[in-house]
């Protein structure tokens, strides 16, 4: 397969990215788009220079692949009839609305031999590839995720709307099972839940805070790595991580990086050190869009696999659960 031959389904915000960074990547052509509001649908193909298909069945008899971007009430259905005829799909987060749902998916990928890649494309944030030749192994985070209101996105809670980047970065991070998990949350401005506060507990110790707002006055999305003689600070906003390290007082550096000074007493001192990782200049949608369209023709998993947007999509209606379990315990 020299090119990968896709389609996208939907011509919101999104969708219009996904046509945008599909006509830019070398290895694919993008064949047409579909939306099943016909006047958004020939917008967007005048805007784009593209093909509108007239239904989603004439888009899968043209296409190797399909790339979802509706609303996340569409997901399953959408992407349960591409894989009914064996094409791979990409899907916008969360992989789907219910656990029942993805579950279902990712069987029927797996008894087809087809690749689902989850949309979760936080993972491909510059801060977070800076820090790609640390060892990471986190025994507690510290995440907040706040953002301006905005109507887009409120059809479901801001656990699944926002929250579920962090959940997804977190457990790809923490290498164990989630042992227990302690929620709080509230509606404030839509009928979902708009700031919700979890605690996750991993089996090897570790704990995980999580925050997550879309009434808030200011932009914030950081996360803060605590693990043994490290401490990592990640700015999703600024595409920047900072590395704070404590090595051996007599430690020969490799790389440059400021000394803080010493900690420790006798034989047993060590210094800080502070490091500032290269950025990595990447457009996150496209790479993620680039790494999918390898995945498939490689015939390689992808990097977020569909039981990895599944896994995401459990905890975050665990949170859920306790959130709507507090207020009935009120």
């Amino acid at each position: 397969m020299e090119k990968l031959k896709i389609g996208v389904v939907g011509t919101g915000h999104l969708g219009k990215l996904h046509t945008k960074m599909f006509q830019q990547i070398s290895n694919c052509e993008l064949v047409g788009i579909y939306d099943s509001n016909p006047d958004h649908l020939a917008h967007a193909s005048k805007e784009f220079n593209v093909r509108a298909f007239k239904s989603l069945s004439e888009m899968l008899d043209n296409v190797d692949a399909v790339s979802i971007a509706v609303t996340t009430s569409a997901h399953f259905r959408i992407a349960e009839k591409c894989l009914e005829n064996n094409k791979h799909v990409f899907i916008e987060k969360p992989i789907t609305s219910l656990i029942s749902e993805g579950e279902k998916l990712v069987k029927t990928a797996k008894d087809k031999n087809l690749f689902i890649q989850v949309g979760h494309i936080e993972r491909f944030n510059p801060a977070l590839l800076a820090v790609e030749e640390y060892i990471i192994q986190p025994m507690f985070i510290q995440s907040d995720r706040l953002a301006q209101f905005n109507s887009r996105g409120t059809d479901v809670a801001v656990v699944l709307d926002l929250m579920i980047h962090d959940i997804d970065i977190i457990l790809s991070l923490v290498k164990s099972d989630v042992a227990k998990i302690d929620a709080n949350g509230i509606a404030v401005v839509s009928e979902n839940i708009d700031i919700a506060n979890a605690r996750i507990q991993f089996v090897n110790g570790a704990v995980a805070n999580v925050t997550a707002s879309r009434i808030s006055q200011k932009k914030m999305r950081k996360m803060r790595l605590f693990q043994k003689d490290n401490y990592i600070s990640l700015d999703f906003i600024a595409g920047v991580a900072e590395v704070y390290r404590l090595v051996p007082a007599d430690q020969q550096l490799l790389t440059p990086a400021i000394s803080f000074g010493e900690m420790g007493m006798g034989d047993k001192k060590k210094r800080v050190i502070y490091e500032q990782p290269e950025i990595k200049e990447v457009n996150a949608l496209k790479y993620e869009l680039e790494l999918f369209v390898n995945s498939v023709i490689a015939g390689k998993n992808p990097v977020v696999t569909g039981e990895d947007g599944l896994r995401a999509l459990k905890v975050a209606q665990i949170i859920i659960e306790k959130i709507e379990e507090s207020k009935v315990n009120v």
